[in-house]
């Protein structure tokens, strides 16, 4: 399966599950997707890789789902961004 069927595949089974009935805000949206991040590092504290696996990818249904709404063709912009990645030098930003 391709990411962009995976996109509206995530977003079809959250609108029908009802969560887009009523518009939601960024913000709201943005946060859940980082309580998914978060349930995940207390799984990884908790070493139960199981449940570590299952919320990683809770935290990408969800990011799945917010660019099916948003239409966003995120097959084109993983890539995109890749391209730019390569083209950077070694551990650029100094941030790590």
């Amino acid at each position: 399966m391709e990411i962009n069927e995976m996109v509206e595949l995530c977003h079809k089974v959250a609108k029908e599950k009802g969560f887009w009935e009523k518009e939601r805000e960024t913000g709201t949206i943005l946060m859940l997707i980082v309580s998914e991040l978060g349930e995940a590092l207390e799984a990884d504290r908790n070493n139960d890789f199981e449940n570590f696996k299952e919320e990683i990818a809770d935290t990408v249904i969800r990011i799945f789902d917010y660019c099916g709404y948003l239409k966003i063709d995120l097959e084109k912009e993983i890539l995109k961004k890749y391209e730019k990645n390569k083209l950077r030098p070694y551990k650029h930003g100094k941030k790590y």
